[in-house]
């Protein structure tokens, strides 16, 4: 609810300070006073239009404050907690508008500067003011659903609905992405199979290079080592002066001597041991002279191979493990791409399951709108029969559009609320209804039909008795007394029969201080009540009958509380 409001500098308003309660408010005054610049200076907290003429004159800027006292929880509440406006365990909302003639006009939120539009989201879901503003929630097709919908108790199956499409909609995206994506692979594909075709068709092994860059230089010099294994073979034991040939004689000279001298004996098997060796060298000399291969078909095959394994290091990583690395990647993202098809089919499945889904609920929502629109439409003609309103016509209709491109958040239905004021004139939509007495009138009645439904914390009424008195006055004061049970109301009137059934009364009047005229607002206590009552009914004289009638309606009123 609204608890209090300060304004300085602002039209004829110097400074006013004001603090409210809960239920009924009305403003009372005489024409003139300024009781409708209370509600355009509201109407801007909440995101209406500036203009630098609001400014009071001599001042260059004009200052406006409300706070609001919220439910620890709720949609609002919630909401400003969302976006960062309340913290946690807030729940007070400091709204301050400075308008400047420069035209830097700033808006704070509990001390925060923020921008315009954030306060203006915000203006139907906190303050109803109806009468020549635009803050008038049930205006926009999107609201008369939302009202609909809550008249009817259909927030179960709408939130129900909203959950199965948001899930509808997270598929169509995943299925969106994955076609995409699938789309992007496949043209991939051949590519990425080309490269692992490559690398699988060359089949680098561990080693290989070296192993074959061992036997390119041997290749390469294959007629030189011939011709030194054969030269050290012949050394060491082809010719007739052979290494080996030596030790043979020597090996006969030293058998000798042994048997001469026997402490030589050992000299033989030092021979022996020498000999052994180079006679396995030798036999190695001509088997390695004997393979060695002088082939160039071979040379020009191992240079060719060590070429190939070069251009894969360098096109695939710079080594042989990258080429085995690379390859494992390639066939993961093959496997991934052979996959996505089992993907694809398993999300157009679930798309198509939930699309089934949604389109059930939405047709429930669509016939169960239907019906709770005549019986709202009902409730609403009643109303503005009891105001006096008889040849007003009212007609909800709900449109269904059948396309599925039609279902959205809250379903595939949208609420256009119709009305046609006078005989013979037709049915228009609310907000092309001429704003004033007439409009609000029926903004009063459809609230009272929604008052437990209606989430808007604060109702503001301005010209609701325009051109009526008498019965239809006296319903309207008990109407908006009754809305005063759900919602905290405001309403300037000049009926004594609506301002009589105030839980808090105020006056607005005109002075002249150091020759300039300012409004201010006075709240009015028993005998001030009365005292104003009476006025608004005797005019220029007041009696004590017309006191003693301003008695008796403000007592009875009190008495059907």
């Amino acid at each position: 609810m609204l608890t209090e409001l300060r304004i300085s500098n602002f039209a004829v308003i110097d400074r006013l300070s004001l603090e409210f309660s809960r239920g009924f408010h009305v403003l009372t005054g005489e024409t003139g006073t300024g009781k409708s610049i209370l509600v355009d200076a509201i109407a801007l907290l909440v995101g209406g239009r500036a203009s630098a003429d609001q400014i009071r004159s001599e001042a260059d800027e004009a200052v406006l404050e409300a706070a609001f006292s919220l439910p620890p929880t709720g949609t609002l509440t919630d909401r400003l907690r969302r976006e960062g406006v309340l913290g946690a365990q807030e729940t007070e909302l400091i709204v301050r508008r400075i308008l400047s003639r420069t035209g830097r006009n700033r808006l704070y939120l509990n001390g925060n500067l923020t921008p315009l539009h954030v306060i203006q989201s915000l203006a139907g879901t906190l303050i109803d003011i109806h009468g020549q503003h635009e803050q008038q929630s049930l205006l926009s097709t999107q609201a008369q659903l939302d009202a609909l919908d809550a008249f009817g108790h259909l927030r179960a199956l709408r939130d129900e609905y909203a959950r199965e499409y948001a899930q509808w909609q997270a598929r169509k995206r995943e299925l969106d992405e994955a076609v995409r994506a699938s789309a992007e692979q496949n043209q991939r594909e051949e590519f990425l199979t080309f490269q692992s075709r490559e690398l699988e068709e060359a089949n680098v092994q561990p080693g290989e290079e070296e192993s074959l860059s061992l036997e390119r230089h041997r290749l390469a010099h294959a007629h030189r080592l011939s011709e030194l294994a054969q030269g050290a073979y012949e050394l060491l034991y082809g010719g007739d002066a052979s290494v080996l040939g030596s030790l043979g004689v020597i090996r006969d000279h030293l058998k000798e001597i042994g048997a001469i001298d026997a402490g030589t004996a050992d000299w033989m098997l030092l021979s022996d041991s020498g000999t052994l060796p180079l006679r396995e060298l030798s036999q190695r000399l001509r088997d390695y002279r004997e393979s060695l291969d002088q082939d160039p078909a071979r040379l020009a095959q191992v240079e060719e191979r060590l070429d190939r394994i070069q251009r894969l290091k360098k096109k695939y990583g710079g080594s042989v493990e990258a080429l085995h690395s690379r390859l494992s990647e390639l066939k993961r993202q093959l496997e991934a791409i052979a996959s996505s098809e089992t993907r694809l089919a398993e999300l157009r499945k679930s798309v198509a399951e939930h699309s089934t889904r949604v389109e059930v609920l939405a047709e429930q929502l669509s016939e169960r709108r239907a019906g709770v629109a005549q019986q709202m439409e009902s409730r609403v003609k009643q109303e503005l029969a009891s105001l006096r309103m008889d040849q007003t016509q009212f007609q909800i209709q709900v449109h269904s559009e059948r396309d599925e491109s039609a279902l959205g958040p809250t379903g595939r239905d949208r609420a256009d609320y119709l009305l046609s004021a006078n005989q013979g004139e037709p049915l228009l939509p609310l907000a092309r209804v001429a704003s004033g007495g007439e409009l609000s009138r029926v903004m009063l009645a459809m609230k009272t039909v929604l008052a437990e439904a209606d989430r808007v914390p604060v109702l503001i009424f301005d010209e609701v008795d325009s051109g009526v008195g008498g019965a239809v006055a006296a319903v309207m004061g008990r109407r908006l007394r009754d809305l005063a049970d759900y919602h905290q109301v405001f309403c300037i009137t000049h009926l004594p029969q609506i301002a009589s059934q105030a839980e808090c009364h105020f006056v607005v009047e005109k002075a002249v201080k150091h020759k300039r005229t300012m409004t201010r607002v006075r709240q009015l206590d028993q005998a001030g009540r009365q005292e104003e009552i009476a006025r608004m009914l005797g005019g220029l004289t007041i009696t004590k009958a017309v006191r003693q009638t301003a008695a008796e309606m403000i007592g009875e009123a009190s008495r059907n509380r």
